[in-house]
């Protein structure tokens, strides 16, 4: 189990109680108010995320080579999705470890993203070969070493 799924109930369970410890009812409720502030920001991102996604192409984004120099490993999917704009094409079958999705733009560069646990953990970008037309198929690669852009 990871520390974070533990670290951040356990820290809140604390927090509420040295609000209750120092200021009684008034101190615990002040903190569950920054709990409950603290969790609808993160919902509302979610959903504005979502939000923006939910308009776009499954799969497509404005262009793979930005995309692929904007991403980091360990960063978590919402994050690609918030670059993107746009859910990627499922290239894993659904719910197996790892994920691995796809983001193509207009020249069919192609940017494919793995993912272990919602995590980033390398990526590769296609180009199409020199001369091939815009609407030509880019064959799947398959992930093997670190990618070019691994910045770890």
């Amino acid at each position: 189990m990871k520390l974070q799924q533990i670290g951040v109930p356990v820290a809140a369970v604390a927090g509420l109680a040295y609000g209750y410890h120092a200021y009684q009812w008034m101190g615990f409720f002040l903190v569950l108010g920054g709990l409950v502030m603290w969790a609808l920001l993160h919902f509302t991102r979610l959903v504005k995320v979502l939000e923006r996604a939910a308009n776009r192409p499954m799969g497509h984004v404005d262009s793979a080579v930005m995309l692929h120099a904007k991403l980091k490993a360990g960063v978590n999917l919402m994050h690609v999705i918030a670059l993107t704009r746009s859910l990627g094409e499922p290239m894993s079958p659904k719910d197996e470890q790892p994920e691995v999705f796809r983001w193509r733009d207009n020249s069919q560069s192609v940017v494919t993203c793995v993912f272990q646990d919602g995590r980033l953990q390398k990526w590769a970008l296609e180009r199409p070969p020199a001369g091939a037309p815009a609407d030509a198929e880019v064959p799947h690669t398959r992930l093997g070493g670190p990618p070019a852009g691994d910045a770890t």
